[in-house]
């Protein structure tokens, strides 16, 4: 069985609602204020194309500070520090481990990882997290121009691996990820917590 996984608030933590609230505590004041901004900021087209790796990080940054009336080195310094703020999920790095331990044991059990990613926060997860060589391979959204739930990236790490779609089960916390995947053939689980992940995952490779 081959289990892909997502990075984002899958394997690392992104909560980018506390990221508008600390940047801009004016402007995120309430929860909805939070909500609303991030929403601005992080499901715009600038930002996907951001993660599709066509525009830099520079670019991304002037755009948003203009289109939301944002102070420049405001926007500059909370896009440049998110890959500080990705930091390790304990209980699904875990899990990742014990996944490790036993594809070491099990011939037909792979790991890999399907990410939507910019290119310069995939470089500092690569230099700053040793656990990601735990993975059989994967891909970073900015490194082969294409984001999900784009169904092409599917076929990208399909082709790449030689994944069976059958045979393999892909965790996203984004329903349209995941929808998209099963659009594909793959098996998907919707991620909200590894303590709800580990049992629905364990139905699909025990």
């Amino acid at each position: 069985m081959n289990v892909v996984f997502d990075f984002g608030a899958v394997v690392f933590s992104w909560k980018p609602q506390e990221l508008v609230r600390a940047a801009f505590p004016e402007r995120a004041a309430t929860p909805e204020q939070a909500r609303a901004l991030a929403e601005a900021l992080f499901h715009h087209d600038d930002w996907q194309n951001f993660d599709r790796g066509t525009i830099a990080q520079h670019e991304v940054v002037a755009r948003a500070a203009q289109r939301l009336a944002l102070q420049p080195a405001a926007v500059e310094a909370l896009v440049a520090d998110i890959p500080s703020r990705l930091t390790p999920i304990p209980e699904t790095v875990a899990l990742l481990q014990r996944l490790r331990e036993r594809r070491d044991r099990q011939a037909d059990l792979r790991l890999y990882y399907l990410s939507n990613m910019p290119e310069p926060y995939a470089r500092v997860l690569e230099q700053r997290h040793d656990f990601l060589q735990w993975f059989d391979g994967g891909l970073f959204s900015a490194d082969v121009r294409l984001i999900k739930p784009q169904p092409d990236i599917f076929r990208l790490l399909e082709s790449r691996h030689g994944l069976a779609p059958a045979r393999t089960v892909f965790i996203d916390d984004l329903p349209a990820n995941v929808d998209a995947a099963r659009r594909h053939g793959w098996h998907a689980i919707h991620f909200e917590s590894a303590s709800q992940l580990a049992p629905q995952l364990a139905a699909h490779i025990d």
